[in-house]
C-alpha cells in the first residue's frame, strides 16, 4: 500500500467515526440536484439530520443561497455548492468525481430534484420546448442515475439510495404540459428500470411524485388557475417543499430498506383512485 493511499485511507475512516453517529441514517453524502424549490428544502431536511449535502445547480447563485442556508442553520457541516448541467454527461461526471476527490467517497444518496417547465398548448408547442425539458427532466435524471450508481458500485458499497422527482402529472397529463408530463412519466418508469437491475448493488431506486406544491416553479401560475386547481386537492391546499423532503428523507433512510421501484405521491389526495 502507497503512502498516499494508507492515508487516504485513515482520513476516511476517521470521518466516518466522526460522522458515524449523526449520519448513521445515510451515510456519510448526500448529494442533491436542485438548489431552489423542493431541491433546498431537500437539503435543509437532511442537514436537519446532520447529513453532509453536496448542493448542485445549473444557476451557481441559486446553489450558494442554499449553501448560505445551511451553514447558517447547520453550521459544523462540511457542506458545498457546485455548478452543474444535467443535461451534460461531461458535466455530471465531472462532478461525481469532484465529490469523491473531495470526500474519499461517492454519495451514499442522490436526490434528483433538477426539473423545469416550458409551457405550451400541444398543437403550438415547438420542437425546441419539448426537447429541452427532456434533456433536463428526463435525460438529466438518466445522466445523474447512471453516474453515482456505477461510483457506488466501483467503490464497492454495501448499500446505496437513489430518489428521483417524478409529478403526478406524469401520471395522469395535464393540459399544456406534453413535454413536461412526458418527461415525468420517463422518470418513473427509469426509477423503476434502474431499481431492478441495480438491488442486486444494494442500491435502492424510488420515485416521489409531487402535486401541487409551492414552489417558484408554481409562483408563475396565476392566482385564479391555482384556486381553481385547489378545489380538485381533498386536503384543500398546496403542499409545502418541506412536506416532500420528508419524504424524501424517509425513502434515503433504513427506514425504508425494504422499499425500491416504488413511486409515492405528495398531492394531498390529488387525482386519488
Amino acid at each position: 500500500m502507497s503512502c498516499c493511499t494508507g492515508l487516504s485511507a485513515v482520513v476516511k475512516k476517521l470521518l466516518d467515526l466522526g460522522k458515524a453517529e449523526l449520519e448513521k441514517r445515510w451515510g456519510l453524502r448526500v448529494y442533491v440536484c436542485g438548489g431552489s424549490g423542493i431541491g433546498r428544502a431537500v437539503c435543509q431536511r437532511f442537514a436537519s439530520e446532520g447529513a453532509t449535502v453536496v448542493v448542485a445547480d445549473v444557476s451557481r447563485d441559486a446553489a450558494d443561497e442554499t449553501l448560505d442556508v445551511l451553514r447558517r442553520d447547520h453550521g459544523g457541516q462540511q457542506h458545498t455548492a457546485v455548478h452543474v448541467d444535467v443535461s451534460s454527461k461531461d458535466s455530471v461526471g465531472k462532478l461525481i468525481t469532484q465529490i469523491q476527490t473531495h470526500y474519499f467517497q461517492p454519495p451514499s444518496v442522490c436526490v434528483n430534484a433538477a426539473g423545469i417547465t416550458q409551457d405550451d398548448f400541444l398543437l403550438s408547442l415547438e420542437e425546441e420546448q419539448f426537447d429541452k425539458v427532456i434533456q433536463v427532466n428526463l435525460k438529466g435524471t438518466f445522466l445523474v442515475t447512471q453516474a453515482v450508481a456505477q461510483a457506488l458500485v466501483a467503490s464497492g458499497a454495501s448499500k446505496g439510495s437513489i430518489i428521483t422527482l417524478g409529478s403526478i402529472v406524469g401520471k395522469v397529463g395535464n393540459i399544456g404540459q406534453a413535454n413536461y408530463a412526458a418527461s415525468k412519466a420517463g422518470v418513473e418508469g427509469l426509477t423503476r428500470s434502474a431499481a431492478k437491475e441495480l438491488s442486486k448493488f444494494g442500491i435502492r431506486c424510488n420515485c416521489v411524485l409531487p402535486g401541487f406544491i409551492s414552489t417558484p416553479m408554481t409562483d408563475k401560475v396565476p392566482e385564479k388557475v391555482i384556486n381553481k386547481l385547489l378545489t380538485l386537492v381533498p386536503l384543500g391546499r398546496m403542499g409545502e417543499p418541506a412536506e416532500v423532503a420528508d419524504v424524501c428523507a424517509f425513502l434515503a433512510s433504513d427506514e425504508s430498506r425494504y422499499i425500491t421501484g416504488t413511486s409515492v405521491e405528495v398531492t394531498g389526495g390529488l387525482f386519488m383512485g
